[in-house]
């Protein structure tokens, strides 16, 4: 089960950032942010793209636990989701996002992805 969630996870992170790295633009889109200049869509393909490659290929790369790489790899990755999910809490106290997504929507995915690693640790 541990490895069928970390891939699940790594694909969600490989998809994200190669999304990121092609379509920097589009993929923040729905955030109503804009990229209208190339330092701008650089940060979002450094960001989304080329953090969401890593950390996906890092998954992956738990896999084979070299070292015993794995637990504190899955254990780094799901404490980031559980921060994210946290910050986006605080951005909930602070100001009202307007509709479900994308706020709502990617909340539910890292706490559900960061919990899930987290139970999935050995």
């Amino acid at each position: 089960m541990q490895a069928v969630v970390i891939v699940v996870v790594a694909v969600f992170f490989l998809g994200m950032g190669l999304f990121g790295l092609v379509a920097p633009a589009t993929l923040i889109r729905p955030f109503r942010m804009i990229a209208d200049s190339s330092e701008a869509r650089s940060e979002v393909r450094a960001v989304y793209g080329g953090f969401g490659v890593a950390v996906g290929g890092l998954l992956l790369m738990s896999l084979a636990d070299a070292g015993g790489m794995r637990t504190g790899v899955v254990v780094t990755v799901a404490v980031s989701l559980l921060g994210m999910a946290f910050g986006r809490l605080v951005g909930r106290a602070v100001e009202r996002p307007a509709a479900f997504y994308p706020v709502w929507c990617y909340f539910w995915v890292e706490v559900a992805a960061g919990s899930t690693l987290l139970a999935n640790v050995t």
